[in-house]
């Protein structure tokens, strides 16, 4: 796809789709602005010269990095992540300073506090707030790339929706192929903190929902309706948060007893929905920001809807069935390679206040 291709409209609709516009050219025109919501590079991994035998050399090759500042994991170089693993990380490592940052609900006065408490949903159990606040804490940590568990993170969400078997740089373009802003994905994260990457993380690591993740990826890579994916789930991520701080997730906390899990479900479940009205409504990256209104009223009212619609995607694609997003059509002929795509998106979407 040529770098200097201009907008094209489509006569029917006379909707704007950009079709290869470079990302700095994007920029000028202020489509990314709205959509987003300081990391070291990786000291590369120094094979010793002694080694000889063939069987450690092919060992090491997973792990050799391209000299563009990049390094592996010292400890545990090419090892994925999984979500539980990186959830107990949080959980055992220090986060006061950020837990002071919260507000676990929203503060309401007046009529509509009157309203919430007569009409509003339940308060969550008493016995789940701490787990509550460990999900709103997460969403204030940023993106550490000096903490080996938080490039472990980055690395996993790379190999996963790119079948890549190499380490990356935590720097550098191949993040904007996936749907990133920039070259560095800690700057994309405002309004929504360490979680975004975590539930990236829980889509592509749980085997129930890697067919979903890898499904809306092929969408996003769409030659008209492609769309920054990791911004998108940036966002949908925010609004998961802000159902959280509404209470409207905490008649399903209190059914199941749990909060992380249900904040999960809501996250991927929420992330369906959008991919199947932007496929089946054949939305644009000139649309994100109406799609993402709608689709925040929607989860907030009826978030038991959106659970139910995941359990049904699931329990076809565990069968075998055509999934809710239909036939592999999104990636048509005219798609572009994967090296080369560009990723544009907006949201007015603004990120909670401590």
């Amino acid at each position: 796809m040529s770098a200097g291709c201009s907008p094209s409209y489509d006569n029917d609709k006379s909707v704007l789709a950009f079709r290869g516009i470079p990302i700095s050219e994007l920029k000028n025109h202020g489509i990314l602005q709205a959509l987003t919501t300081e990391a070291n590079e990786w000291e590369p991994r120094v094979v010793s010269t002694e080694v000889v035998r063939a069987q450690e050399e092919w060992e090491a090759v997973d792990t050799i990095q391209p000299e563009t500042g990049s390094q592996a994991n010292s400890e545990q170089p090419g090892q994925l992540i999984s979500f539980s693993e990186a959830l107990q990380y949080f959980q055992t490592v220090d986060l006061s300073s950020f837990k002071k940052r919260i507000q676990p609900t929203i503060r309401r006065t007046g009529l509509a506090a009157l309203r919430h408490y007569l009409f509003g949903p339940p308060k969550l159990h008493q016995g789940l707030r701490e787990e509550r606040d460990l999900v709103l804490t997460i969403a204030q940590c940023g993106l550490d790339s000096q903490d080996p568990v938080h490039g472990r993170v980055l690395q996993t969400i790379y190999k996963k929706l790119t079948g890549s078997k190499f380490d990356c740089a935590l720097h550098g373009d191949h993040w904007e192929d996936l749907g990133f802003q920039g070259a560095n994905p800690a700057t994309d994260l405002r309004g929504a903190g360490f979680l975004a990457l975590l539930h990236l993380l829980y889509l592509v690591m749980d085997s129930k929902t890697l067919l979903m993740a890898q499904e809306i990826f092929r969408l996003s890579r769409h030659h008209i309706q492609q769309f920054p994916f990791c911004l998108m789930s940036v966002n949908i991520t925010h609004i998961a948060i802000q159902a959280l701080r509404e209470e409207c997730l905490s008649r399903e906390c209190n059914r199941q007893q749990k909060v992380i899990p249900v904040v999960n479900s809501f996250y991927a479940a929420t992330f369906l929905h959008l991919a199947h009205v932007w496929r089946t409504q054949r939305k644009t990256i000139s649309d994100s920001s109406f799609v993402l209104k709608d689709l925040e009223v929607l989860a907030k009212k009826s978030p038991r809807r959106l659970l139910k619609t995941l359990e049904l995607y699931l329990a076809r694609v565990s069968k075998g069935q055509a999934s809710l997003l239909g036939a592999q059509k999104c990636c048509g002929p005219e798609a572009p390679p994967f090296k080369d795509l560009t990723f544009t998106g907006k949201s007015d979407l603004q990120p909670h206040s401590s």
